[in-house]
């Protein structure tokens, strides 16, 4: 199974729409999970001409009265998978990340809110964070590919490249 996770999207505060590298990457995907910070329930329909799509409420989406669950775990064969927005201090502190995944009894713990991608492993337990694809922090546009096989786990940081604009509507980007 190959899931695309993605986080922190901010559509339509941040950006008018989902940059096409974004769609193109999830192209052949079985599932999209998006980390939260929506800002709007239209990203979750657009990304669902795709794949069905998980989504969890991040600060922002309380914000605008989206109503999203705070954490969902799921399990791909055998793994369970947990994503949660993540709003921890300091911001993606793999101490509290990890607390939280254990919290939810999870294998993988799926989180945004830092904005910065991240793949990291800590006490057995895999931390992932897809960065933001429209608003990164000291990062790169970024999306990420999780593939499980026969219980075996690959994990793909994608870069999405420049922002889906024209320096003609450049003000739909703010900045953080």
């Amino acid at each position: 199974m190959i899931i695309g996770l993605i986080s922190d999207t901010h559509i339509p505060d941040r950006a008018r729409i989902l940059p096409q590298n974004v769609l193109d990457a999830f192209n052949d995907v079985d599932l999209i999970m998006h980390a939260g910070d929506l800002t709007s329930p239209k990203v979750i329909d657009e990304l669902e001409e795709l794949a069905p799509v998980m989504a969890v409420q991040g600060n922002m989406d309380r914000a605008n009265g989206i109503n999203l669950p705070k954490a969902k775990v799921i399990e791909v064969e055998g793994l369970k998978i947990g994503m949660i927005h993540g709003e921890v201090y300091p911001r993606a502190d793999s101490d509290q990340l990890l607390y939280l995944a254990k919290e939810l009894d999870v294998d993988i713990l799926v989180s945004g809110h830092s904005h910065q991608p991240k793949i990291e492993q800590k006490e057995g337990i895999l931390l992932l964070n897809p960065g933001s694809p429209i608003v990164p922090r000291l990062a790169d546009r970024t999306v990420m590919l999780l593939e499980i096989n026969n219980n075996e786990v690959d994990v793909e940081i994608i870069k999405i490249g420049s922002p889906v604009c024209s320096a003609l509507d450049f003000d739909q980007f703010k900045r953080d």
